[in-house]
């Protein structure tokens, strides 16, 4: 890994500098310097070089030296209302792990599924989704961990040691968690970072906004069928483990909610600001038509929340609040800034007209189906993300698809959210998203056991993803 990281490094700069400084223009002064710039940020983000925010900085101090953008232009994109919109959803996430109250959510929720082997799964899953809907999907499965290691404990305690049903059970419950968490991120658009690094770009590059509730009428029943899916392969098809019931299940779990107690203060506090949120974030045009001068935003929802938890007093005398500003040393800044620089990056590519003319070459093509089309980028973007950071992908293919959506002559949206979602979908490998690396890192996992049922869930996701472009996104946007 060393050695793709020294030879990234050196490569970025390279291709960079032969770009720059070659004797005749490929596309013409400006979009060379673009094509220079995007080449070293592209090859830095592969290779991982460097940190992936590291690379994001680079237009911030490169393009004002290149004339490609002045300071202020380029700047700008680093702090766009997206950034915010995210910002606040980090703070809320936060919260929700500092008092406790994901973990008190997810526990609730699996002593609600019974004590069925395959009910305990199911609970496991439907925890991990639905806290990755609101918090990093990193933070949902290391919350689930846990309790999962718990309870796989039981078996591998109990008269018959651990056997091949046992250790089935073991694998769909780790497998579930690590699938689960991608699956929840995509119904919504805080859910995961690729959602909101498209939204940026659709934003600031093509001035085209999505609705909070807009994405979640398509995010959760995309969500939902995927997690039916990746469920039914798992104990049904690839792990059945036959185990029937799990007497002592409950008692852990019921442990682990004991351990937490009555509810505090804190938590009555962060979860009336949760769900006060996603409420507004849900109604946020019908409150607008009510009462047009507020012109609420979802970004303007997010900072209010944000604002809330580091304001609204939980003991005025001791000067307690659910957050306090030394609490955001734990926030994901890193992402922050990759938005920035994925945005800026589209702008040069917008502004020196490389967009433009990727549009006017690919309405040239004859005998080029949009389906097919849509389908090889959706096919591209999924396998992609198994070896890349899907969020750096997103930032580099999202413009070019948005591009290609423009020279076929259909709405930018239809073919962007279907890529931007198949991101989300990395089944197959460890390292694909942190997830699949925290689980396979508990040492109950083998590579091919993930990547036997991840190619599967891949393909599916594949036709999934053609479905939704070709009967959903036309409804809904």
């Amino acid at each position: 890994m060393h050695n793709v990281k020294s030879i990234g490094f050196l490569a970025g700069l390279v291709v960079s500098l032969i770009i720059l400084f070659l004797p005749f223009e490929l596309l013409g002064p400006m979009a060379d310097k673009v094509i220079a710039v995007a080449a070293w940020m592209v090859i830095w983000w592969i290779s991982e070089a460097v940190s992936i925010s590291v690379t994001a900085l680079i237009p911030l101090a490169v393009f004002p030296l290149l004339g490609i953008m002045d300071i202020k232009t380029v700047a700008a994109n680093y702090s766009s209302p997206i950034v915010y919109l995210f910002f606040g959803g980090f703070v809320i996430a936060l919260a929700l792990e500092k008092v406790n109250l994901h973990r008190r959510i997810a526990l609730s929720i699996l002593k609600l599924t019974g004590t069925k082997a395959d009910g305990v799964i199911l609970g496991f899953m439907l925890s991990t989704a639905l806290m990755s809907m609101w918090i990093s999907n990193t933070a949902s499965t290391v919350v689930m961990l846990p309790i999962a290691i718990s309870v796989i404990g039981l078996l591998i305690d109990d008269a018959d040691g651990f056997t091949k049903n046992d250790q089935n059970f073991a694998l769909s419950i780790m497998l579930g968690i690590a699938f689960a968490a991608n699956i929840g991120g995509t119904a919504t658009l805080v859910g995961t970072p690729p959602n909101s690094v498209m939204l940026g770009i659709m934003n600031s590059q093509f001035n085209i906004d999505i609705g909070f509730f807009q994405w979640m009428k398509m995010g959760v029943p995309f969500a939902a069928l995927m997690l039916v899916i990746c469920y039914f392969i798992l104990v049904k098809i690839v792990y059945p483990n036959h185990l029937g019931e799990l007497k002592t299940s409950g008692n852990v779990i019921q442990k682990e909610l004991d351990k937490l107690g009555e509810m505090s203060r804190g938590e009555k506090v962060v979860l009336a600001v949760f769900i006060a949120t996603a409420i507004a974030w849900m109604l946020r045009s019908q409150i607008n038509i009510f009462f047009p001068d507020l012109n609420l935003t979802d970004t303007t929802i997010s900072m209010v929340a944000a604002l809330a938890l580091f304001t609204f007093p939980l003991n005025f005398k001791k000067g307690e609040f659910p957050l306090k500003w030394e609490d955001t040393k734990e926030l994901p800044w890193g992402i922050l800034i990759l938005f920035g620089g994925g945005l800026a990056l589209a702008g040069g590519l917008k502004t020196a007209g490389i967009i433009d003319m990727l549009g006017v070459f690919i309405s040239s093509k004859e005998g080029w189906s949009v389906l097919m089309v849509s389908a090889v980028l959706i096919f591209v973007m999924l396998f992609m993300t198994e070896l890349m950071s899907n969020v750096a992908l997103v930032t580099i293919l999202v413009p070019l698809v948005a591009a290609i959506a423009i020279g076929l002559g259909v709405p930018i949206l239809y073919m962007v959210i279907p890529v931007t979602l198949a991101a989300s979908c990395a089944f197959m490998l460890p390292m694909a998203t942190p997830p699949n690396a925290i689980v396979f890192a508990s040492g109950h996992i083998k590579v091919h056991e993930m990547a036997k049922v991840g190619v599967v869930l891949n393909v599916i996701s594949v036709l999934v993803l053609i479905g939704l472009y070709y009967f959903v996104v036309p409804l809904l946007f």
